[in-house]
C-alpha cells in the first residue's frame, strides 16, 4: 500500500523521522524520494516479498483492495484473494526472514457502515456489511 492514501502518509512520515525505509511496490516506481522502492509484483498474484523483506525489522502493511464499484464491488473472491490471502502470505514472508513486527492496516468497515449513538468500540461485535470490510475482517483473523 506505499503508494496509496495511507501508504505514502506512512512512508513520508517514517521518512521524516530518520528511518530507513524500504517500500515495497507492484511496479518499479518512486513514491517518496529517498525512499528504496522494490517491486513485489501483484499480491492478488501471489507477489515475491524476499528482496523487500531482507533486512527489515518491521512491516507496515496497508495493502489492500479498496475501491470498486458495480459487480467488483461484490466480488468476494477477488477482495479475498488481496486482502485475506496475500496478506496471510505476507505474514508467513514476514516471519521466515526474521521480521520483528507486523503492523496491519485494517479498517472501521470490520465494524460495520455507521453507528447511531456513540463511535465503533473495541468491544463491538464486528459487522461488516460488505466485501471489503468482510474481507478486512477475514484478514484480522487470519493473523490472530
Amino acid at each position: 500500500g506505499a503508494s496509496g492514501f495511507v501508504g505514502t502518509h506512512v512512508l513520508q512520515a517514517l521518512a521524516a523521522s530518520g528511518a530507513s525505509v524500504r517500500a515495497a511496490v507492484r511496479t518499479p516506481a518512486v513514491v517518496v524520494p529517498g525512499v528504496d522502492c522494490v517491486p513485489v509484483g501483484d499480491l492478488a498474484g501471489g507477489g515475491d516479498w524476499t528482496r523487500a523483506l531482507a533486512g527489515v525489522d518491521a512491516v507496515v502493511h496497508a495493502a489492500a483492495r479498496v475501491h470498486a464499484t458495480g459487480a467488483a464491488a461484490r466480488d468476494e473472491s477477488a477482495f479475498s484473494a488481496v486482502n485475506v490471502v496475500a496478506t496471510e502470505k505476507l505474514a508467513r514472508a514476514c516471519a521466515a526472514a526474521g521480521v520483528r513486527r507486523l503492523v496491519f492496516v485494517s479498517s472501521v468497515k470490520v465494524n460495520g457502515e455507521a453507528t447511531a449513538e456513540r463511535p465503533f468500540t473495541a468491544d463491538d461485535a464486528p459487522q461488516p456489511d460488505d466485501a471489503y470490510g468482510r474481507s478486512k475482517l477475514a484478514a484480522e483473523r487470519v493473523l490472530a
